[in-house]
């Protein structure tokens, strides 16, 4: 499919400066002069073969490779155009619905391919107008329970409060700098030390960074924990993967918060989003609502083409403190609430009166 919803095109739209990107070095072929231009027939033979030798999921998936190779191939030759072969390399690609699965097409003809499915809350949620009614309805829920004013700080949080309660919506996982993402979370967790609760939203979170999350993970750790681990495919064997590699955090930053959490997510939580869930799950003094976030936890591998398209691929395998992959899956919530269309007419959010009563539950005790 091509890339119809808001938050596909954001995620896209960063092809090339995001640092969850991994640049690949060059190829032979890759270093060929901009102004040569491969075959059809070796342009689809390149992709194809990357992707049998580095994508991690073909299993996960669902995907026979080999049967793509033999379905699509058929369809090319020396007279196909580029808008044809776009076309056809994107359907090759579409079956993996994968987030970061990306095919670019450059110069005039621009076109942009993503092989994600579209998520349940983007299909409920599917303009941009929508999704500003959406916010609003939140707005408006918090405000019907004393919440005051929003407070934007650091570009990429939101914070407000009642007398008992916060609330914390982070809109991305990347942007400001470790200095101004320090002093923001000062601010922010300064100004809600005294209450008995956090609510923090990442519903429609498109993701960012690894570092990005850990650097707010320090905020609310309560002992140094593994985060996650990590293997990179290789080549083209089913278990051609380098080391499995080890990532922790622990306690830091001058302002911590130590309270009960509730997290809301939703299937619009994407990569840094999934890492975050996944993260903030294993602490014992949260607990999450919503549904599965979207799964796509791999960095994207950035590939260059002889013609000048660019594409990305998942190469490496998460896994949970727990070794579990949540690649494809998500991180479940541990209460299932849903947001619809519907809840624009009824006036109420319904996630966040079910946030505040668990926020009350005595086995959500603060440590």
């Amino acid at each position: 499919m091509l890339l119809s919803t808001p938050g596909k095109l954001a995620r896209i739209a960063v092809l090339g400066a995001c640092t969850l990107l991994v640049q690949a070095p060059c190829s032979a072929q890759d270093t060929k002069a901009d102004d040569v231009v491969s075959t059809p027939e070796e342009i689809f033979d390149e992709i194809w073969g990357e992707f049998h030798d580095r994508y991690a999921f073909f299993e996960l998936r669902g995907v026979d490779w080999d049967k793509q190779r033999e379905t699509y191939k058929a369809r090319v030759n020396s007279k196909t155009t580029d808008d044809e072969l776009f076309s056809i390399l994107s359907e090759m690609l579409a079956p993996l619905g994968d987030a970061h699965v990306n095919l670019i097409m450059k110069g005039e003809k621009r076109r942009a391919f993503c092989a994600e499915k579209t998520a349940r809350f983007e299909r409920e949620f599917s303009t941009d107008d929508l999704l500003k009614q959406f916010w609003s309805l939140v707005d408006g829920t918090l405000e019907a329970r004393g919440f005051g004013e929003s407070v934007k700080v650091a570009k990429v949080f939101h914070y407000r409060r009642n007398s008992d309660y916060g609330y914390l919506r982070i809109t991305d996982l990347e942007g400001p700098k470790k200095k101004a993402l320090d002093k923001g979370l000062d601010q922010i967790l300064d100004a809600l030390q005294d209450t008995q609760g956090l609510i923090i939203d990442i519903r429609a979170n498109p993701g960012g960074t690894d570092d990005f999350v850990y650097r707010i993970m320090r905020r609310f750790a309560d002992k140094k924990r593994v985060g996650h681990y990590k293997k990179t495919k290789k080549g083209p064997g089913d278990d051609e993967f380098g080391k499995l590699r080890t990532r922790h955090f622990e306690p830091g930053g001058d302002v911590r918060y130590a309270g009960k959490i509730v997290l809301l997510q939703n299937d619009a939580s994407y990569s840094a989003a999934d890492m975050f869930a996944m993260l903030m799950g294993d602490l014992p003094n949260v607990v999450s609502i919503g549904e599965h976030t979207n799964g796509v936890f791999s960095d994207m591998l950035v590939r260059k083409l002889p013609n000048g398209w660019k594409y990305t691929l998942s190469h490496q395998r998460y896994y949970s403190a727990a070794k579990v992959c949540y690649e494809g899956k998500g991180i479940p919530a541990d209460h299932k609430v849903l947001n619809v269309r519907a809840d624009l007419e009824t006036g109420v959010d319904p996630v966040i009166p079910k946030a505040l009563t668990l926020l009350t539950e005595e086995e959500l005790s603060p440590r």
